[in-house]
């Protein structure tokens, strides 16, 4: 085998790593497209009314909301039965009630609505993460596949030289018994 016909076999091995090499890229830019449509989601703005649930909820369900409602109503029971002598609400607190009532019925809807907000966003992200799964199994699917055909390649490469190699053993040994038998 001659010169030529390994420069060809070692260009055929460069041109198979180099197709590879253009999968690669094809998958890693596939990657980012996948990573920037999460990112935008991740980055919407939410509307006033959503930004309102929130910040109702978030407050409603916290302690610093228990501790200043539980001060309020204690200074309001307080100011009607000891310190005022005509109180605005006397003892069975139908005000107080009505109050309360009225907080109850409109942070519960505001909570509500808040809570279907994280819930969108909860299901965006299983969405989300089904997405990344997906792509990761067809990612390994096609690595698997673009290894079996890398090897599959290279077999036969490696098979193209060392059979090159033995013809070039065979024209040695050939030379080397036409020098053997002219010397004799």
């Amino acid at each position: 085998m001659t010169r030529s016909q390994l420069e060809q076999l070692f260009s055929t091995e460069s041109a198979q790593l180099e197709k590879l090499n253009e999968m690669v890229r094809r998958s890693v830019e596939e990657e980012k497209l996948l990573t920037e449509k999460l990112k935008e989601f991740e980055e919407q703005h939410p509307g006033f009314q959503s930004r309102v649930a929130d910040k109702v909820a978030s407050f409603g369900g916290s302690w610093r909301f228990i501790i200043s409602f539980a001060i309020f109503m204690l200074a309001w029971i307080l100011l009607n039965i000891f310190l005022l002598t005509r109180p605005f609400d006397p003892y069975p607190f139908i005000l107080l009630n009505l109050l309360l009532s009225t907080i109850a019925a409109l942070q519960a809807p505001i909570i509500m609505m808040s809570q279907n907000r994280k819930e969108e966003k909860d299901r965006q992200r299983a969405i989300s993460d089904y997405m990344i799964n997906l792509k990761a199994e067809i990612e390994v699917r096609n690595l698997h596949s673009k290894l079996d055909l890398l090897i599959t390649e290279q077999m036969q490469t490696l098979f193209e030289i060392q059979k090159t190699q033995i013809d070039m053993m065979d024209d040695m040994k050939d030379l080397l018994m036409k020098i053997k038998k002219s010397d004799d």
